[in-house]
């Protein structure tokens, strides 16, 4: 009878390799679309690279396991370490990052606008450099963002009790201190007296609106802030769980040594 601890690696990992082949196939599909964007086919090498670490990773601990490779079970268990590290660190740095930061209220309106200062100064240099803010503007542009307050066609009342997302709040529209005349959702007439720089970036055309504005980076890191905190929660969990497989494997490495030690299997044998 096998070890249950070699048992339960199997399983896990036969189920891990199984979730590895549409990831893997997921990601593989994006790069290879002819009408894809920049964006989906930027997305697309994070996601190939995760399902092929999975997918070693997995076979690593059911060969390991199962036919008792120790070579290969030593292989998946520092993989796993290494995992575990990785996680702890993205989590905690996650937090860290993302403790500041919060969009204000214009006046009584529902909608909510948000300022770049007031976010951790790591978020505020990526997207202040030239070459990232490039390629999150594309993709901006790509996902057109801003359609679907296009298409509301909604009056001013209406349009300020809308609940827009951050991206849509900051590159959508400009800032209410510029003090523009309201014509629809994307398109504001008439001149500013305010200083903020925003308002002369500011233009009417579907592909500049605000997407050069301070307040649509800060729309950007609002929105990448919410994110990872969910992320981070996800991962307190994500990580005792490994913690669990990587203590079970542990225990399954143990087992491999003891039976090569012994020269052999020995039937009836538990961890």
């Amino acid at each position: 009878m096998v070890r249950l601890s070699n048992t339960m690696i199997g399983v896990l990992n036969a189920i891990t390799f199984l979730l590895s082949v549409p990831i893997l196939a997921g990601g593989i599909w994006l790069r290879q679309r002819a009408d894809g964007t920049e964006c989906e086919r930027y997305l697309a090498a994070p996601i190939i690279a995760v399902g092929v670490f999975l997918m070693l990773v997995s076979i690593a601990g059911l060969v390991g396991a199962c036919c008792r490779v120790t070579c290969l079970l030593w292989f998946y268990l520092v993989a796993m370490f290494l995992l575990i590290v990785v996680l702890l660190g993205f989590t905690v740095f996650a937090f860290v990052v993302t403790n500041k930061g919060a969009g204000d209220a214009v006046s009584d309106r529902g909608i909510r606008e948000y300022r770049l200062g007031d976010y951790s100064n790591w978020l505020q240099k990526r997207v202040e450099s030239t070459k990232n803010w490039n390629k999150i503007k594309g993709c901006l542009a790509d996902s057109k963002v801003c359609r679907s307050l296009e298409d509301k066609q909604d009056t001013l009342s209406r349009f300020l009790r809308n609940d827009v997302s951050p991206i849509q709040s900051g590159c959508c529209k400009p800032p209410a201190s510029c003090g523009f005349t309201f014509s629809n959702s994307t398109q504001w007439t008439g001149a500013s007296n305010s200083t903020d720089p925003d308002c002369a970036t500011w233009g009417n055309d579907a592909a500049t609106l605000c997407y050069g504005c301070q307040s649509c980076k800060a729309g950007v890191v609002a929105t990448v802030r919410r994110d990872w905190k969910r992320i981070a929660i996800l991962n307190i969990i994500f990580l005792i769980f490994i913690i669990i497989v990587y203590s079970v494997g542990c225990c399954a490495f143990r087992n491999n040594r003891r039976d090569h030690r012994n020269g052999g299997y020995k039937q009836g044998a538990y961890a």
